[in-house]
């Protein structure tokens, strides 16, 4: 694989938007908008994007993957279908009504159940970049209004 696949592979995040955190990507909710952030940062178009931010860390931490060793895989120039297969042999071996209620979970959860540094840092964020006609329900609905998918 090659530099070139990486670079064919990535999105451009300064002129397009990772997948939304719900999206589902080899079972796990923000698996894909990982990766996209993840090969945008090696191809050099990430943008305002960050790799490894808290909500990434989310999805590492449950699948107990690094992101070093995502980050090294990604960079071979994998396919999605490549990542996604590594992903599921890589990832800590669960039963799937436990990945099932860990997605719902993420889907669901509210500021308020956030740890304190997460809600003081969008105190500020929201108020920021969310219109003021928006309505943040869950933690995903961030990304989504900000990025125009709701």
């Amino acid at each position: 694989m090659s530099e070139n696949q990486l670079k064919n592979n990535a999105l451009d995040l300064s002129q397009n938007f990772p997948a939304s955190p719900r999206e589902t990507f080899a079972g796990y909710v923000i698996a894909k908008r990982t990766l996209d952030k993840c090969r945008a940062l090696l191809a050099g178009t990430n943008g305002e994007y960050h790799f490894d931010c808290p909500l990434d860390s989310n999805f590492l931490s449950f699948t107990e993957i690094s992101a070093d060793s995502l980050k090294a895989f990604v960079a071979t120039g994998a396919s999605d279908d490549e990542v996604a297969a590594w992903i599921l042999s890589n990832a800590k071996k669960r039963e799937s009504r436990e990945i099932i209620a860990w997605n719902n979970k993420m889907r669901s959860t509210r500021l308020c159940d956030m740890p304190i540094e997460l809600q003081e840092f969008l105190e500020g964020y929201i108020p920021q970049y969310i219109p003021k006609s928006k309505i943040v329900y869950v933690w995903f609905d961030v990304y989504d209004i900000e990025e125009k998918r709701i």
